[in-house]
C-alpha cells in the first residue's frame, strides 16, 4: 500500500504472467482458425491460427509448475520454434510463394541438438542467449517476406518491417540484461520472457490482420481495374493511366504516341474455332503485347479484340516498339489451342505534342490510322498525320535532348579530368 495516495500494487509474477500469454496465445489462434474457416482460400490463416495454438502449448509446459507427464526441458522451448517457423512459411504462402517445411523445423532440431552439450542446462545464460538468437532469426525471416511484397500499402510495409524487428530486438533483450543485470535478470528473466511472448504475440497478429486487410484491398482494386480475360488494364485503367502520362509529357513539352491494336479477321477466327479460341487469341496477344512493351509504356484492352498502348516516345521509338509487337504476335498466333490460326494484328499509331491533354481526340486520329492500316492489307502499322505545330514542337524537343546529352557529356568529361588529374597527383 503505497501511504502517501492511497493506492495499492499489485505484482504481477512469472506464472500470472505466463498464464496470461498462453490465454492471449490461445485467443489469438481461436480468432485465425474462425477467420480461416470464413475465408477459405486464404489458407495463411490456418497456418498462423495452428502456429498460435503451438504457441500456446509450449509457454503453457514451459511454465508449468509441476507437469503431470515428466517432459524433456528443452521441449517447449523447440515448440516455440516450430511456431515462429510455422508463421514465417504462412507469410510465404500468403504472398504465393512456395512451403519451406525444412527451414520451418531447423531451429528445432538445432534447438534440441544444441541443448545437449556442455553449458546449456536449463536456465544457463548460453541457453537464453541461444533461444533468443533463433526467435530473433526467425522474426527477421518473417520481416524480409513482408518487406519483399510490393503489393501493399505503405502504412502496411512500414509495419510490417518496423513490427517483426521490434520484436526481434525484445527477444534479444535478455541478452542485453544478462549483461547489465545479471543478478536481477537470474531471478527475473523468465517474467521478462512472459512479457515478451504478449507483445510478440499481439504485435504480430497486428502485422497478420494488416496483410489480410491489404489482400482485400489489393483484390477489389485489382477487379475494377484489370480486364477479365487477360489481364491488362481495362477501358477505364487504361484512361485513367494514359491521361496521367499524356499530362506529364504535355507539361515539359515532350511527345506522346498512341498506338491502337486490332487483331485482323477476329470475327472470322470466333466464327471458324469457336470463341473459346476466340479468347485464346486475345490472352496470346496479351501475353506478347506485355512482353514487348516497356515498363515506362501503359496498355490496355479498349474492348472486344481492341487494343491500345500509350508511349512517351516520338514515332521513330513508338514504331519500333509497335514492329517488334507485331512480329512476335505473327510468330505466336499462327497456332492457338492446336488450330493453325495465323492471327495477325493491325497498328494505328498517332503522335501528339499537345500542351493540354485531349485523348479523346488522340483516340480518334488512332482509330483512324487503324483503319487505314486494315485497308491497306492488314498486319501493318499505319501512321496518323502530323498534327498542326507538330514540326515546332518536335524540333523544340530535340533541341532540349541535345542540352541535356550535352551536359551528360560535359560531366562525363568533367569527371574524367578530375581522375586524371587525382592519378598525376597520386605519382
Amino acid at each position: 500500500m503505497d501511504h502517501a495516495t492511497g493506492l495499492s500494487f499489485v505484482a504481477l509474477d512469472g506464472p500470472t504472467l505466463s498464464f496470461a500469454a498462453v490465454c492471449l496465445a490461445a485467443l489469438l489462434g481461436s480468432f485465425l482458425i474462425s477467420a480461416w474457416l470464413q475465408q477459405r482460400s486464404i489458407r495463411a490463416l490456418a497456418w498462423w491460427g495452428t502456429a498460435y495454438f503451438i504457441g500456446a502449448s509450449s509457454i503453457a509446459l514451459w511454465a508449468a509448475p509441476a507437469p503431470v507427464v515428466q517432459l524433456p526441458s528443452e521441449l517447449p522451448q523447440a515448440l516455440m520454434f516450430v511456431a515462429c517457423g510455422m508463421l514465417w512459411n504462412g507469410v510465404r504462402l500468403f504472398h504465393g510463394r512456395r512451403l519451406w517445411p525444412g527451414p520451418m523445423f531447423v531451429g528445432a532440431i538445432v534447438w534440441l541438438v544444441v541443448c545437449q552439450a556442455p553449458g546449456m542446462q536449463e536456465g544457463s545464460a548460453a541457453r537464453i542467449a541461444f533461444g533468443a538468437i533463433v526467435v530473433s532469426a526467425y522474426t527477421f525471416f518473417i520481416a524480409y517476406e513482408l518487406w519483399s511484397e510490393r503489393r501493399k500499402s505503405l502504412f502496411s510495409r512500414t509495419a510490417a518491417i518496423v513490427v517483426p524487428c521490434v520484436h526481434a530486438a525484445i527477444f534479444l533483450m535478455p541478452l542485453v540484461m544478462r549483461a547489465i543485470l545479471p543478478d536481477a535478470f537470474t531471478n527475473e528473466w523468465r517474467t521478462v520472457l512472459a512479457v515478451e511472448s504478449i507483445i510478440y504475440a499481439i504485435g504480430t497478429a497486428f502485422v497478420m490482420l494488416l496483410l489480410v486487410k491489404d489482400h482485400h484491398v489489393h483484390f477489389y482494386r485489382l477487379a475494377a481495374t484489370t480486364d477479365h480475360l487477360t489481364g491488362l488494364f481495362n477501358r477505364r485503367a487504361f484512361v485513367d493511366a494514359a491521361n496521367a502520362m499524356y499530362a506529364r509529357q504535355g507539361a515539359r513539352g515532350d511527345a506522346v504516341t498512341l498506338l491502337m491494336f486490332d487483331l485482323d479477321k477476329f470475327k472470322s477466327i470466333n466464327d471458324r474455332f469457336g470463341h473459346g479460341v476466340g479468347d485464346s487469341a486475345l490472352k496470346v496477344f496479351a501475353k506478347v503485347a506485355s512482353t514487348s512493351i516497356r515498363a515506362t509504356d501503359v496498355l490496355g484492352r479498349l474492348g472486344g479484340e481492341e487494343f491500345a498502348a500509350i508511349i512517351p516516345e516520338e514515332t521513330a521509338g513508338a514504331i519500333q516498339v509497335a514492329e517488334r509487337l507485331r512480329l512476335a504476335f505473327q510468330a505466336a498466333g499462327l497456332t492457338i489451342d492446336g488450330h493453325e490460326i495465323g492471327a495477325t494484328v493491325s497498328i494505328g499509331v498517332v503522335t501528339s505534342y499537345a500542351p493540354v491533354p485531349n485523348l479523346d481526340a488522340l483516340l480518334l486520329r488512332a482509330d483512324e490510322a487503324l483503319y487505314a492500316a486494315k485497308n491497306g492489307g492488314r498486319n501493318r502499322h499505319h501512321i496518323a498525320p502530323d498534327e498542326p505545330g507538330c514540326e515546332q514542337a518536335r524540333q523544340a524537343a530535340a533541341a532540349r535532348a541535345a542540352e541535356a546529352n550535352s551536359g551528360i557529356i560535359k560531366r562525363r568529361l568533367a569527371a574524367r579530368r578530375a581522375r586524371k588529374a587525382d592519378a598525376v597527383l597520386a605519382t
